[in-house]
């Protein structure tokens, strides 16, 4: 019995020196194309035959032998979930934004309820997350919805100008994304470009991005549950 568990523990420890060893490998690598830069983390994922790398504030991705290295989102489809955006949050110490310093004088408004619990959304009018969480927050109440167009897919920012420029924002959104019943304002002066430049400011990458009261930034679609429990905690 005892040399069963000697033999194992033997295994396991090689297994893990040659981990590190190609750690090594690939980050000696890795300098060659950073060389002003210093690899702050160099992390196997589990689930992918990929490595995780970063450089400063920037999120890559390369193969074991580094002979591939790309940079980009990637998605849990699943789960629903931009893993490198909510990486990128991790390594940039849970920034927070303050949803008083957003303009929210260009927002599509809606009060549900008493309106004492706010949210941010910047949606992008053509994506799909985005019209499942519209579809999410039917079901929450007493909140107030500040929705900031955030046209940043292909062939979105006419859309999202049209539905600026109707004569009923709210009504021409929800239309939109919940009932795919296509806007038809035109001809208006919209904010929508000084908003492109506001989140990118914020390095929103990808929509959904929700900001609540307590200045909690969620990249993607989430349940109305998980709404909920975040709308409920604490602003400070």
């Amino acid at each position: 019995m005892h040399i069963k568990l000697f033999l194992l523990s033997l295994l396991v420890y090689m297994l893990s020196s040659i981990v590190h060893a190609d750690e090594v490998s690939l980050k000696k690598t890795l300098s060659t194309y950073f060389p002003n830069e210093k690899i702050e983390v160099l992390k196997k994922m589990s689930s992918l035959q990929l490595y995780e790398v970063v450089v400063g504030n920037q999120l890559f991705y390369v193969d074991e032998k580094a002979n591939y290295f790309f940079s980009g989102y990637l998605f849990d489809l699943k789960n629903e979930k931009n893993l490198t955006e909510e990486r990128l949050q991790e390594i940039r110490g849970a920034r927070r934004v303050d949803i008083n310093s957003l303009p929210l004088e260009y927002a599509i408004k809606e009060v549900k309820g008493n309106g004492k619990r706010k949210l941010v959304i910047f949606s992008d009018p053509n994506c799909g997350y985005c019209k499942r969480l519209e579809k999410e927050l039917l079901h929450i109440n007493n909140v107030t919805i500040y929705t900031l167009l955030y046209p940043i897919l292909n062939g979105s920012k006419e859309i999202a100008e049209a539905i600026w420029c109707s004569d009923n924002r709210l009504e021409s959104w929800s239309n939109f994304m919940v009932n795919g019943v296509s806007p038809n304002g035109a001809g208006c002066a919209t904010p929508i470009d000084t908003l492109l430049q506001i989140g990118k400011k914020h390095g929103f990458n990808s929509t959904p991005t929700i900001i609540f009261t307590n200045g909690t930034i969620i990249p993607g679609m989430i349940s109305a549950e998980m709404i909920e429990k975040k709308l409920n905690e604490p602003t400070n």
